[in-house]
Order: C-alpha cells, then structure tokens, then sequence
C-alpha cells in the first residue's frame, strides 16, 4: 500500500474532534489556515453523505499572487477592473505580493468572472474564482 493511500485510510478513522485537532496542529506547524480545507475533510469523516452541489452561478475573483516584473501591468488592470485609485490598486497588489489573497471582484456571473481572470492573467497574475 502507498503512503498515500495509507494517510487517507488513517484520516477515514479519525473523529471529528480528531480532524479539528489535526487541523490546529498543521496550522500551527505551517503557519497557515485551512478553514475551508478542515470543513471538506470533516463531512465525509463525520460519515455524511454529501449531497451534489448545484453550480455556481455568481463567483468571487480572488487575485492570489503577483509576479513581481509585471507588477505595473497587473496595477493598470486591478484599476481598470475596479475602479479603484493608483494608491488603492498599488496597496491591493502589494498585499497580494505579501502572501495575502484579496478579492478584486466580489462577485460577479460566470462569464464576467473568467473575462476579469483572463485579463489578470495576461498581465502576470495568478487568479483563483471562488463559487458563491
């Protein structure tokens, strides 16, 4: 049996409670959250069945990192996307380039969300769209 397949067999037998510690711990241990993570693994542990869920419709653009070099281009487009201010837009790609994710849309139909996507991806970012 593979490591792999022997981590997730070792997960399937851990309770809730288990899976919160576990989480807390890799946290911790990693510097990071993993909210969303911890709430997918919790409910097939917990033994819920989970239901199929329905597309989104709406998603929230979420501008996840920024290759330094192109920093100016991906400036122009978050402003032109946004609206917002040359201060504003700078602040908002330099927290991105900090490690922080950040919303430039927050929510938007499927086609106007890939079309902000591709547009920041053209200018050197990485872009993620969050269903809503």
């Amino acid at each position: 049996m593979s490591k792999t397949a022997q981590l997730v067999e070792t997960l399937s037998q851990l309770t809730v409670l288990e899976m919160a510690d576990l989480k807390k711990a890799l946290e911790d241990k990693w510097g990071v959250k993993a909210a969303a993570a911890a709430v997918a693994v919790a409910a097939p542990a917990a033994g819920a069945a989970a239901a199929p869920a329905a597309e989104s419709t709406d998603f929230q653009v979420m501008l996840v990192a920024c290759a330094g070099d192109k920093k100016i281009g991906i400036i122009k487009t978050v402003r032109e996307i946004t609206g917002l201010g040359l201060k504003e837009a700078k602040e908002l790609v330099e927290t991105v380039e900090a490690g922080a994710q950040k919303a430039v849309k927050e929510t938007a139909p499927k086609a106007e969300a890939e079309s902000i996507k591709a547009k920041l991806e053209a200018a050197g970012a990485k872009v993620t769209l969050k269903g809503l």
